[in-house]
């Protein structure tokens, strides 16, 4: 699941760089430039491609402007399967992965979540919502005392 992106691999100026264009943008109006898998922190979507670049094996340096991805290539290694990365990079569902059973996300839940707290002021047959401030409480109690007071 997810949606690949459009990719278009081309020859950059020298033999070691290759050069991709893409349907989307991957740092906005900002050029971002990568020369390790360390300098590729965050989620950002470019620092995501350089961090799988590097992984590969085949780039040493990365630039990403808008939707243009530069790589230089290592001494002796070849671009292909590079443009697969770029293709992948918003494929968070690939085939052959099992789904989780229910039981599994259910494990993942805080207990705290599971069941709802019980009022920490006041007994748990009151009626309050843990979630409403006290003084709101005491505010709509005096309003109800004033009303009922009126009714007479």
């Amino acid at each position: 699941m997810g949606q690949p992106v459009a990719v278009e691999q081309r020859p950059g100026l020298a033999a070691t760089v290759v050069r991709f264009e893409t349907n989307r943008s991957l740092t906005g109006m900002g050029h971002e430039s990568f020369t390790s898998a360390t300098d590729a922190r965050g989620p950002r979507p470019a620092a995501v491609l350089a961090r799988r670049f590097f992984e590969s094996g085949q780039v040493t340096k990365v630039h990403v402007y808008g939707n243009i991805v530069t790589a230089t290539l290592s001494a002796g290694a070849s671009q292909t399967g590079l443009d697969a990365i770029v293709r992948d990079l918003y494929q968070y569902w690939k085939p052959g992965m099992e789904p989780p059973s229910v039981e599994d996300l259910l494990a993942q839940v805080p207990a705290a979540a599971e069941a709802p707290a019980v009022a920490a002021s006041g007994d748990a047959g009151s009626g309050m919502d843990p979630r409403v401030p006290a003084h709101l409480w005491e505010r709509s109690k005096l309003g109800r005392e004033r009303w009922f007071a009126k009714q007479g």
